[in-house]
């Protein structure tokens, strides 16, 4: 086992089921290039493995006669790197050397790639093994070629840095001289094609520059809020403050006499719904009016002309104060749902020597991406073409074809790249509202929405009010577990991302536990923000975990520990589930939380922050905070200082990761980590209230981001590598940063945070 360390001070993130005679596809290109493509259960057509002039944006892997290597990226790229880390593992086995290599976004075409989406940290666990033997295909083919041009065994052949050698007779080729004969071999089976040993790794685990960064940095066009097309025009789409609200009547003629303005008409929508929540699809149509201009300056400026009269008859005007006084009701109350009950919990917390008690609360919150919503959307004589920021473009395209009655087949869809994601485009209403705007005028339209847009129609993290208590016996241990969650929904229905599952830390670890669920309606679009769920309820339990060691008399780390200490759990984590010493392959997913690996990133947290001797005095407070989630373990400490304002400082972070046995490119890992803790920070302060039905915060101002002056001056980051399968870092970061935190402030103040955001309990940032 290797423990890698990465801190600011040193200079400088279901896999695809595919047939084996489909795996791979091979085609030669105008010029002599190779080309390669994989599929996920579908054959491609006979005519594609001849010479072809035009590029398929499906292909994976382009060799040109010259040697010139082009890999094309095929998830998008939401600013979590995937873009370069995707084919950094291609071009590993096709080994190549990193500088040579090109990388182009793919187009979203699901029948070669099968599913591009961008969330949950699964783009690894779902590409790792694909990827590496699409690259491991490509350099055996290429072997193959030289060995027949030479008359040679193909044992006796090996590749280096983009050439094939024969080390007996000191001759190589370089890949752009056999391409065009690789080309016409037989396709290997990609199952038993041989695999890098990771010892000989020369671009996983070393860190590589984002391939975009120099186009960012000099303000080239690469986002979609950057797409041009001839003759296109601007749009934007006026929807209704209260979800669900439609058009009774609007000035639509005043409106088309401004400057600029070519269209304004109004959309019925196709709303979706289900108990408890609404439009869970993602792709419905809301109702509301669109202006469609010459620029977008001019259609937003005739928006703020429009006068709208909307009927809200079958609204719920809710409020947020409502929403936590019902909660406080309904928590006294027996619960609806037993998500999970074990061995007699109410009983054991009757008799035991002392019982912690707490009620933990968060609110709603925007995603905030700093590129707006949008698309841009062309449509001519019944087919549509689409430039889009969806993290599930696939998704967005399904759900476009249905709304607007256009076959699938005649939708093409550009990636673009991502001005932030953060799970909120997971869900594609700006997609259809583009497409639809654009068949209606039948010319190429860009739809962009405005910040208050953004913050008026999000699908916000869920808020949630939970209510804890904990067991001890004479001895301090936890004996009893008793965990009633009240969140949003119908019935055992929860909204979407409104849910918490049965197996939530400590589920499992306490002899009497019992998890229970109440949910209350609602009126307002929820959905996934990064690390679903988690980001909450890490916050909750972990800072709850550390109220009960501190009335057990415990410290904090120890106590911990001591609760992952089940020896039943630690059994199912067989040593099957490593993969084969020196071979990644094949990739396993454990079934559940491993107590060894989150014990191990704990200890090497403690270790690296000194947690032994922190500092414990007056204003100055260190905490500690653990979690897994989206097959990532992560321990991390905080230290604060609070001064006499409740104005706090986070002075230093330190940090401790286990996602597997390779880091893949460790500068980008860190920085991902780091944008972890940033935004858990910004998540402490933030908060969307529904007054009347209707989204109160319109803008930054009323949900700030962490400032530049605000961030800890050092955040130091440890790789704890171990020898499991290799897993993503979006997600599994942030959730530990929020109770760590507020841990440490309880540690320099006395006073315990149980609601966020944390203004209400009187602190703020420095």
């Amino acid at each position: 086992m290797q423990i890698e360390r990465h801190d600011m001070k040193e200079p400088k993130r279901k896999a695809l089921k595919m047939e084996r005679r489909d795996f791979l596809q091979l085609t030669a290109l105008a010029g002599g290039g190779l080309m390669l493509r994989s599929f996920m259960g579908v054959a491609a057509p006979a005519q594609t493995r001849a010479a072809a002039p035009v590029l398929s944006p499906s292909a994976f892997i382009r060799i040109a006669a010259d040697g010139t290597v082009t890999i094309l990226a095929k998830n998008p790229e939401i600013g979590q790197g995937i873009k370069t880390v995707l084919p950094m593992i291609i071009a590993e086995e096709l080994d190549v050397d990193w500088k040579s290599v090109k990388i182009e976004q793919a187009d979203l075409d699901e029948a070669t790639y099968g599913g591009q989406v961008s969330g949950g940290s699964m783009a690894i666990p779902n590409n790792w093994e694909s990827l590496h033997r699409v690259g491991a295909t490509a350099r055996q083919l290429l072997i193959t070629a030289a060995a027949q041009t030479w008359g040679v065994p193909v044992s006796q052949c090996s590749t280096t840095s983009g050439r094939v050698i024969h080390a007996a007779s000191h001759r190589s080729l370089g890949y752009g001289e056999l391409a065009a004969k690789a080309a016409n071999l037989t396709l290997p089976d990609p199952v038993n094609v041989p695999l890098k040993d990771p010892k000989q790794y020369k671009i996983i685990g070393h860190s590589q520059g984002g391939c975009d960064v120099p186009a960012i940095v000099t303000g080239k066009p690469l986002f979609g809020i950057d797409v041009e097309l001839p003759g296109m025009m601007h749009a934007v789409f006026q929807k209704c403050p209260v979800y669900g609200g439609r058009v009774k009547s609007a000035n639509l003629d005043e409106l088309l006499k401004m400057p600029g303005v070519r269209h304004a008409f109004t959309v019925a929508g196709s709303l979706a719904t289900t108990p408890g929540g609404v439009d869970p699809s993602g792709s419905a149509l809301e109702p509301g009016v669109a202006i469609v201009a010459d620029t977008w300056w001019q259609a937003q400026t005739a928006r703020k002309k429009l006068s709208v009269e909307w009927d809200q008859s079958g609204c719920l005007l809710q409020n947020s104060k409502e929403f936590a006084q019902h909660a406080e009701t309904l928590s006294q109350q027996s619960p609806a749902n037993t998500l999970r009950s074990e061995g007699d919990p109410e009983g054991t917390l009757k008799n035991s020597a002392k019982v912690v008690e707490a009620a933990y609360s968060y609110p709603f919150i925007a995603h905030a991406t700093l590129e707006p919503q949008g698309t841009t959307a062309s449509y001519k004589d019944g087919k549509l073409e689409m430039w889009t920021t969806s993290q599930t473009p696939g998704s967005g395209k399904k759900g476009v074809a249905q709304i607007l009655g256009i076959p699938p087949e005649n939708i093409t869809v550009h990636l673009c790249r991502v001005g932030g994601g953060f799970g909120r485009r997971l869900n594609n209403d700006y997609m259809t509202e583009a497409a639809w705007i654009a068949k209606t005028v039948s010319a190429p339209v860009k739809l962009l929405w405005s910040r208050e847009d953004d913050f008026g129609h999000d699908f916000y993290r869920p808020a949630g009010f939970q209510y804890l208590k904990a067991g001890l016996d004479q001895s301090g241990k936890v004996v009893a577990w008793r965990h009633h969650f009240v969140t949003f929904g119908e019935g055992s229905h929860t909204a979407s991302s409104a849910n918490l599952k049965n197996d939530v830390f400590p589920a499992g670890y306490v002899p009497n536990y019992a998890l229970y669920m109440t949910a209350m309606p609602l009126w307002v679009k929820t959905g996934p923000l990064r690390a679903p769920g988690d980001n909450a309820h890490a916050f909750v339990v972990e800072s709850f975990v550390d109220e009960v060691a501190i009335a057990a008399g415990k410290d904090p780390l120890a106590f911990r520990i001591e609760l992952l200490q089940n020896p039943a759990i630690r059994a199912t984590f067989a040593e099957s589930l490593k993969p084969t010493p020196g071979q990644p392959m094949p990739y396993k997913i454990e079934p559940r939380m491993n107590p060894s690996r989150l014990q191990g990133v704990l200890q090497l947290v403690a270790e690296k922050s000194n947690w032994k001797n922190r500092k414990r005095s007056p204003g100055t407070g260190m905490g500690l905070a653990c979690w897994y989630c989206h097959l990532g373990y992560f321990a991390e400490v905080a230290e604060v200082t609070v001064n006499e304002s409740n104005q706090v400082r986070v002075n230093k972070v330190w940090i401790a990761g286990d996602i597997g046995s390779q880091i893949i490119n460790p500068r980008a890992a860190e920085n991902m980590v780091h944008g972890g803790i940033i935004d858990g920070m910004s998540e402490m302060n933030q908060e969307i209230t529904l007054a009347n039905g209707q989204v109160e915060q319109t803008n930054f101002h009323q949900h700030a981001m962490m400032r530049m002056k605000q961030a800890p001056p050092e955040i130091e980051v440890h790789f704890k590598k171990t020898d499991y399968a290799t897993t993503g870092l979006g997600e599994p970061s942030l959730p530990p940063i929020l109770p760590a935190i507020a841990n440490a402030i309880f540690a320099a103040t006395g006073k315990r945070i149980r609601s966020l955001p944390m203004s209400g309990s009187g602190f703020k940032w420095a």
